[in-house]
């Protein structure tokens, strides 16, 4: 599971700085996804160490009375440009001093290898799937991290354009094994309606 919205009224890259907790949709669409999983054999929830992923594995454990467990591999992809605001037409692109950090697409050179990434993630799978062995665990991690772990899994190259991540706020994606195969990779979005901009009315 990918945790919910943030409060981050500066628009920073956040990454994996402390502080940046769940805005009040944020708890909305964490209250939803723990309603909609309410009746799943849940025994196991691990979280990311960072505020807005244990925020949204809170209320699912609460549901199944479980605690919550951290696991440090869940965490956000590292990332050169955290605490920085960074995006199309805002002008950062002509600072030379980031060029650099842009060069290389594949591995990716701005941050944390994508190999790194699909590593550590396979490896929290891994164990979680082992706590939970018959059953079903829910881990909350972060958008860059879940989607390497679904291309790793998926057996396709780690590279990708992030602006085609199919992995919303809140959203599920869900990987159901037969002892050490895996089955089948499913997408959902219990909290749909509460994503930004889902209840805009055309042409307002």
């Amino acid at each position: 599971m990918r945790h919910g919205e943030v409060h981050n009224p500066a628009g920073v890259l956040y990454g994996r700085l402390p502080g940046y907790h769940l805005s009040e949709r944020g708890r909305q669409m964490a209250d939803v996804v723990a309603g909609s999983l309410r009746d799943r054999d849940v025994t196991h929830v691990v979280a990311s160490p960072l505020e807005r992923a244990q925020e949204t594995a809170a209320p699912i454990a609460a549901a199944h009375g479980l605690p919550i467990a951290t696991d440090v591999r869940l965490i956000e992809a590292g990332n050169w440009f955290e605490g920085k605001t960074f995006g199309v037409g805002d002008g950062s692109l002509r600072h030379p001093a980031i060029w650099p950090k842009l060069v290389n697409p594949f591995k990716p050179s701005w941050g944390e290898p994508f190999v790194r990434i699909a590593s550590r993630m396979a490896a929290a799978v891994a164990d979680a799937r082992r706590a939970a062995t018959g059953h079903e665990v829910v881990l909350v991690s972060h958008q860059s991290p879940v989607w390497i772990a679904r291309r790793h899994f998926e057996g396709r190259h780690l590279w990708h354009d992030p602006r085609k991540r199919e992995c919303s706020l809140a959203s599920l994606t869900s990987l159901t094994f037969d002892g050490d195969t895996l089955l089948s990779i499913e997408f959902s979005e219990p909290a749909a309606s509460l994503l930004p901009g889902a209840n805009k009315v055309a042409g307002a």
